[in-house]
């Protein structure tokens, strides 16, 4: 494989269709982009783990759904991991970049060495958020945390919100090619079923805590269909999926060639946030002057940081909430 085509391959997201299964997919290769998430702060390993499964997740949902503005995934629980929060945010034009951005907020005191980073949530819900921009109403639908990994939660998402028989294949870590420096790489396959007309749980619920899987929806040709496509992903490599030795056109023929795949365009993907001065203002405007003055630091300025991307801002006290004494000028 040449540096050429590894390079092509990185940061993308693949969508696919298998032809004879009735299935739909993407795979995901993910590094610079994983990294400069990762790197806004010095996160503990566990907690990089969990960053990189979302992220990931988020870069194969956000290119599967019909996107115009934003796609937000978020976990919330009660145990050391509070809250894990990503967005996919739709290009702008065909053959732009998608942009993608991912934060967590946790309780070092509490974190235990050894324990598995999922466990570390606690109870707590999986949250997909659906913004289509101006003049629509924004979409949410929660299941409980459940099944093991955040890939399973998006999975039981799928079954029993949306009832879409789904699946996720993934992988992620630190890789050293050689010659180069150590970096994060993931790599990944959704499978979802072609969305039926009126679809329907063909049994009982046979998941966790009585929560409905992919199997549960369908039923006949149908759900031998979707077991052989499952049971074919079920030998994919873990170096598979994160390459660069393996192209994901290459790996979709090694998996699935008796299914028909067919590939469409891939889509780029950076690092990318969605914060600004105005934004930030925006949100402070729901205050009155007497909240503002409490948010005054000793050097007279009101101050915020973006916890996706780091970006500091400072504003004129004065010019901020709804008893605003002064206009802005446009600045910070």
């Amino acid at each position: 494989m040449t540096l050429g085509s590894k390079i092509a391959w990185d940061d993308t997201v693949l969508p696919f269709q298998l032809d004879r299964s009735d299935i739909r997919g993407r795979v995901a290769r993910l590094d610079g982009v994983l990294d400069r998430v990762l790197e806004q702060h010095d996160y503990p390993p566990q907690i990089e783990a969990l960053v990189a499964e979302m992220v990931l997740l988020t870069a194969l949902i956000g290119q599967m759904i019909k996107l115009r503005w934003k796609l937000s995934l978020q976990v919330r629980g009660d145990g050391p991991v509070r809250l894990i929060a990503t967005d996919y945010y739709a290009p702008g034009d065909d053959g732009t970049p998608a942009r993608i951005r991912g934060w967590a907020s946790y309780d070092a005191d509490r974190l235990e060495p050894g324990r598995a980073p999922f466990d570390m949530i606690g109870k707590g819900y999986f949250a997909l958020l659906l913004d289509q921009g101006e003049g629509t109403t924004p979409y949410q639908g929660i299941t409980p945390i459940a099944g093991g990994s955040l890939s399973a939660c998006a999975q039981t998402y799928f079954a029993q919100s949306e009832q879409l028989p789904t699946r996720f294949s993934l992988t992620f870590g630190r890789s050293q090619v050689p010659g180069e420096n150590e970096s994060w790489r993931a790599g990944g396959v959704m499978l979802q079923h072609m969305p039926k007309a009126s679809p329907f749980a063909s049994g009982d619920a046979t998941g966790e805590g009585g929560l409905l899987e992919g199997d549960d929806i369908l039923d006949g040709e149908e759900g031998d269909h979707w077991r052989r496509a499952n049971i074919l992903l079920d030998t994919v490599d873990a170096l598979e999926l994160v390459g660069p030795s393996v192209q994901p056109t290459e790996l979709l023929v090694r998996l699935f060639h008796e299914e028909g795949p067919r590939v469409f365009d891939a889509q780029p993907i950076v690092f990318g946030c969605g914060c600004s001065a105005d934004k930030v203002r925006q949100s402070l405007s729901i205050y009155s002057a007497r909240d503002i003055s409490t948010m005054t630091t000793d050097a007279g300025v009101v101050t915020a940081d973006c916890q996706f991307c780091g970006a500091h801002y400072e504003f004129d006290p004065k010019t901020l909430g709804f008893e605003a004494e002064v206009p802005h000028d446009g600045t910070a």
